[in-house]
């Protein structure tokens, strides 16, 4: 069976913080590939910010040419919004049964799985790979962290957010060093986030 793990996100723009997480889950499990779910709508975030679904997919693409075992989908485009996780699972496991998919979520994710639509059935099905983040205030325990399907890995924290790459392309700052080069060349062109 062909392991998949899910990394879903907005990729608003996708920056190398990305790449190194997933090029260390990937050397680190027996993932055979990791996908780039791009999300259209997060229920949990606004969307004045977002840049168009498929100028987002076309940056995790130019992001991930050079990694084969990474993929872009945009399964979600054709799902109702907003999107949820566990329909999302439910549509790809359907269309693909020799597939097995693990979900990749930050640790500050963990905390609020709760509130995410069918919380528990996700969980009692899916595989969960946990990556650590560094925390805005308090850090909250999840009545989950110990469940079997969670797995807790020790990637590199990267204090890197697609907020602070907008907002310093829109102050006009140098960026260049946090994205992957092609996606700097894409930005570079653009008014995007401007």
């Amino acid at each position: 069976m062909k392991k998949i793990g899910l990394f879903f996100g907005s990729f608003n723009p996708i920056h190398i913080g990305h790449l190194i997480l997933a090029n260390y889950i990937l050397e680190n499990s027996d993932m055979n590939e990791l996908w780039f779910v791009v999300s259209p709508q997060n229920p949990f975030k606004e969307k004045k910010s977002l840049l168009n679904d498929h100028n987002r997919l076309d940056m995790v693409e130019l992001a991930i040419k050079n990694y084969p075992q990474m993929r872009a989908s945009n399964v979600e485009f054709s799902l109702p919004t907003p999107s949820y996780t566990i329909d999302t699972l439910t549509y790809l496991k359907e269309k693909h049964p020799d597939y097995s998919f693990s979900l990749i979520m930050g640790e500050d994710n963990l905390g609020g799985l709760h509130k995410w639509k069918n919380a528990d059935l996700l969980i009692k099905n899916h595989h969960i790979i946990v990556y650590p983040r560094v925390f805005e205030g308090e850090k909250k325990d999840s009545e989950y962290i110990n469940h079997e399907n969670i797995s807790l890995v020790k990637a590199p924290v990267i204090e890197l957010s697609a907020t602070e790459i907008r907002n310093m392309i829109k102050q006009e700052k140098n960026v260049r060093p946090m994205l992957p080069p092609e996606v700097f060349e894409y930005l570079d062109g653009s008014s995007f986030y401007k």
